[in-house]
């Protein structure tokens, strides 16, 4: 079956190009919308895999639209596109729940192998921000975290948990680490639900705020 998508963007010309991009790769366009008042109603009424989200938009933009879509479906995943190059958008629309974050000048074969990767539950991020997203985030406490995060880990969780911060799929975890795929998508899982997180990108977060990795090892979405 194939992945169901929403394409939102306040600009019709470039929902059309998406929709282009991504029926032509065999995916289904359920349906665009163009702010992100309507991109709620729309994921809620259609639950879409993916919501291809522009980030600024009249009425509500796509950190907002983002937010209550999550909140409301946290297995549709979002991937933010935006025009701008900047800090704080990244920022806020992985704060917001997405999965991804990319700018719109993505060539279609990386935009179709986008939606493809957080379809699957991994995160994806434009190379060219993820140093500075994780940069903001080591310099801002998480609401919430607790002296010591990590203190329910077992010694190979925080080992995968480290892979999973270095950008390494489950496949090169798990050749690292001698383990089957299966496994590390086990111990992804579990890392998940002992941390409270979302997906990859909070839990490569999380391992940059308590300094497992630092940002000249490696980072998510490559």
């Amino acid at each position: 079956m194939s992945l169901r998508v929403l394409v939102v963007d306040d600009q019709e010309l470039v929902r059309a190009g998406f929709r282009m991009i991504l029926e032509r790769s065999g995916l289904e366009v359920v349906a665009e919308a163009a702010d992100g008042v309507e991109a709620v109603r729309l994921a809620h009424d259609l639950a879409p895999d993916v919501v291809l989200m522009d980030v600024r938009m009249p009425r509500m933009d796509g950190i907002e639209a983002t937010r209550q879509i999550v909140a409301r479906r946290p297995e549709t995943r979002v991937v933010a596109l935006t025009t701008f190059d900047l800090d704080e958008y990244v920022y806020e629309a992985v704060r917001a729940g997405a999965s991804g974050f990319l700018l719109k000048d993505i060539s279609p074969a990386d935009l179709v192998h986008a939606v493809g990767v957080v379809a699957r539950g991994d995160a994806l991020l434009a190379p060219a921000l993820t140093r500075r997203l994780l940069d903001r985030y080591v310099a801002r406490p998480l609401p919430g975290s607790r002296p010591d995060p990590l203190a329910a880990a077992t010694d190979r969780e925080v080992d995968v948990l480290r892979l999973v911060a270095q950008g390494r799929s489950n496949g090169e975890i798990a050749g690292e680490l001698f383990l089957s795929e299966a496994t590390v998508k086990t111990y992804v899982s579990r890392l998940l639900t002992k941390l409270d997180l979302r997906d990859r990108v909070q839990l490569t977060v999380l391992a940059y705020r308590c300094g497992l990795v630092a940002p000249e090892d490696g980072a998510a979405g490559h």
